[in-house]
């Protein structure tokens, strides 16, 4: 019979064991990968081994509890067959073209990552790499900007970072690809199932003249977790985060969020002041957590600004939490 632990047999298959079955951004399955290794990671998971002493024993024992029910060999052969299915390639954090600005997320790095076309992209250095984002239900005039900038930044021979949503980001992508440029999209969900689906042909010109990023397995299905954790990684794997239009409690917040935590600069386009839909670009200027961007000459000085977004966030813990009700006197 084949078994979770038997299929972990050395660091790789072990990190795509815990790919293919645990939930991502989970902190505890990063500090035991760092204590103890991938392959003693799935065997403690599975509810094998004693706890590591180096590790607080009540977290790793919750942890173990609850992810335990999840550790079915099953999902991971079906995960396996499908990337090669599907002709993907799987990354983990030992290999050459990892993008190491991920490592700087610490314990909530990607355990593996799955991913189809240029996987070049990801060794390009950090600079080169731009993530621009912003309201799903955006304007002509958000819309217009993005493909400005897109279009702009790819001519200066950077690479396109984005979620393949719809709004700013599909305005991202399309502008990049319609210049020739480099554009790269991270999925929440298994790259068998682009989301969102209206987006599908758009997705699919990315993974054929760009490259798709997941740190989901073939098969995942997007959830409102997997969004929110998706967002830790377009905010690492660039050296600058722009959002162009965003409503005050917008998801894009959280990618500027986690851009500015890991000490990234962050920029913002200013809209017109009765636009609801540029509401939360404002907020991020009016609490200086980004600089005002209204051209890709603005987003290029970014790079040798010095950032102190990681404090303004610690005090200003609405922004990380956007989904909060904002304050009446606003």
């Amino acid at each position: 019979m084949v078994t979770i632990t038997s299929l972990a047999k050395d660091e790789r298959s072990a990190r795509v064991a815990l790919a293919s079955t645990l939930d991502p951004d989970d902190a505890v399955t990063g500090r035991l990968l760092a204590a103890v290794g991938a392959v003693e990671t799935v065997r403690l998971a599975a509810g094998a081994g004693a706890l590591p002493k180096n590790v607080d024993a009540v977290e790793a024992g919750l942890w173990r509890n609850k992810v335990a029910p999840r550790m079915d060999a099953r999902t991971v052969t079906q995960a396996l067959a499908e990337t090669d299915r599907l002709g993907l390639r799987i990354l983990i954090p030992s290999d050459d073209e990892w993008p190491t600005a991920l490592n700087d997320l610490g314990n909530r790095a990607p355990t593996a990552l799955w991913l189809r076309g240029a996987v070049s992209f990801l060794t390009a250095p950090l600079n080169d790499r731009v993530t621009i984002t912003g309201a799903r239900a955006a304007t002509s005039y958000g819309e217009h900007v993005t493909g400005e900038l897109a279009s702009n930044l790819t001519h200066a021979e950077r690479i396109i970072v984005a979620g393949g949503a719809y709004g700013i980001d599909a305005a991202a992508h399309r502008a990049a690809l319609a210049t020739g440029g480099q554009t790269l999209a991270v999925m929440v969900g298994g790259l068998d199932r682009l989301y969102p689906s209206g987006n599908r042909e758009l997705l699919a010109r990315v993974g054929d003249l760009g490259l798709l990023a997941s740190e989901m397995p073939p098969g995942s299905a997007p959830t409102k977790w997997r969004f929110l954790a998706r967002n830790r990684i377009l905010g690492a794997l660039s050296g600058a985060t722009v959002v162009v239009e965003a409503g005050y409690r917008s998801s894009s917040l959280n990618v500027a969020a986690r851009a500015a935590q890991l000490g990234r600069p962050v920029g913002a386009v200013p809209g017109p002041a009765t636009s609801v839909s540029s509401a939360g670009t404002h907020r991020l200027l009016r609490q200086g957590v980004a600089s005002l961007v209204t051209d890709a000459a603005d987003i290029s000085a970014l790079f040798g600004s010095a950032d102190e977004n990681s404090q303004t966030f610690s005090r200003e813990p609405s922004v990380s939490h956007p989904m909060r009700r904002p304050p009446r006197s606003l």
